[in-house]
């Protein structure tokens, strides 16, 4: 049956087939209907067709945001929004439009959730400052997600898209209610998008782009940024300019609803052994490295010197091990050696592929772990002795190299 479509939006069917092939790929946590990726995908055609009728009419309304608590590592709980499958898609929808027209403006040394840029582009930059400016802003935006105020936002959409539709959308997705875990909703108030929300990275970009980046490129053209979604380094070069920058964020932010997290920010000076001056702080934290003094050996001569890198942070080589150890198949005797790779690759790949890019000594040091665990297992399994499996262990490595992404 042909749906009759009075089409005021200008969306085409192959742009909901397209956002849907990306969102499938994605997280597979249902909505607050509980709708299965499985569910949608029996009756794949009429869905989209439904989501895109809606969509090009105007008619399109989201359902409420289902929240999850997920643990962070300082023990509290960062708070998800999880739209249904179908406000997903229909986000990919607006995401990808604006995309075309949107991250063209966006500052250069903005990187979070932009095609063409990873955190890996950031974390060099970072490094490449590090060494033409001696201080660091290392700065946290509190609750930023949460906090986003609704007005700022549209009056920024609308500055870049002069589609009233694309307005229109957006507003409604900052205003969908948010079901708590006992069942009750709650309302925005006028603040803030789902982290989990699809439009939330690009809503988040473009908050940041007109608050902060042009803020700091206009009034402070000679500090240097790299700014992750809300993840913030500043880099300065003198200790009092660092000072004065953080003093007048903290004001700008105010202006826009927004606030830093003192607790999370601090200034840090980047020692190295040119630079040598004292200071409490020097060392910070950015996206899962630490950079800060470390001995290294020069390539000219053999020497050792101190250099200002970066490494993966303690804490995430922390919690590598903690995965590993908690890993329950370690006490299973009796699944098969091949299972074990199976269970364990694909966190494997991940981290080298990550962490492997600053930290391969530091890595391997705590991926041997996993090497110790086995030997464990394999002495429970066959009972034997630790000598005997650990040349068991080796005889594994030889016939299957390949067999443990490590």
């Amino acid at each position: 049956m042909k749906i009759h479509v009075n089409k005021t939006v200008p969306i085409e069917f192959s742009q909901v087939v397209k956002a849907y092939q990306k969102v499938r790929r994605g997280g597979k946590a249902a909505g607050i209907d509980q709708e299965s990726w499985t569910e949608f995908d029996k009756k794949l055609q009429d869905n989209l067709y439904v989501i895109w009728n809606r969509m090009a009419s105007g008619s399109y309304h989201p359902q409420a945001v289902r929240e999850v608590e997920i643990p962070k590592k300082d023990g509290k709980k960062r708070k998800l929004g999880i739209p249904t499958l179908r406000d997903r898609i229909a986000q990919q929808v607006v995401k990808d439009y604006m995309e075309k027209k949107v991250d063209r403006l966006f500052h250069e040394h903005s990187y979070g959730y932009r095609p063409l840029k990873s955190a890996h582009d950031a974390l060099e930059q970072v490094r490449q400052n590090c060494y033409k400016q001696d201080w660091v802003i290392d700065m946290d935006i509190a609750g930023f997600f949460d906090e986003i105020d609704h007005q700022v936002m549209l009056k920024a959409v609308e500055h870049v898209m002069e589609e009233k539709w694309v307005k229109m959308y957006v507003s409604r997705w900052l205003e969908m209610p948010i079901q708590t875990a006992d069942g009750s909703l709650r309302l925005k108030q006028g603040k803030g998008t789902p982290q989990g929300g699809v439009i939330s990275p690009i809503l988040a970009n473009l908050y940041l782009h007109f608050t902060l980046d042009l803020w700091l490129a206009r009034n402070y053209p000679d500090v240097r940024f790299v700014r992750y979604a809300d993840d913030v380094v500043v880099h300065c070069h003198t200790k009092e300019q660092a000072e004065a920058v953080l003093e007048a964020i903290r004001d700008r932010l105010g202006q826009v609803k927004l606030q830093i997290k003192e607790a999370k920010t601090r200034i840090a000076y980047c020692k190295d052994y040119k630079r040598k001056q004292a200071h409490e702080n020097v060392k910070f934290e950015f996206l899962g490295f630490s950079y800060q003094p470390r001995k290294r050996i020069s390539k000219y001569d053999g020497k050792p010197f101190m250099a200002f890198t970066a490494e993966i942070s303690p804490s995430n080589q922390k919690k590598i091990r903690q995965v590993i150890r908690e890993l329950k198949a370690w006490d299973n005797t009796r699944i098969d050696v091949t299972d074990l790779a199976n269970l364990l690759n694909s966190r494997l790949r991940g981290w080298i592929n990550y962490y492997g890019k600053y930290s391969n000594r530091t890595l391997e040091r705590n991926l041997a772990k996993i090497d110790q665990r086995l030997i464990k297992w394999i002495s429970k399994k066959h009972k034997l002795g630790y000598r005997a499996s650990y040349r068991k262990l080796q005889v594994i490595r030889q016939e299957n190299p390949t067999l443990f992404y490590h």
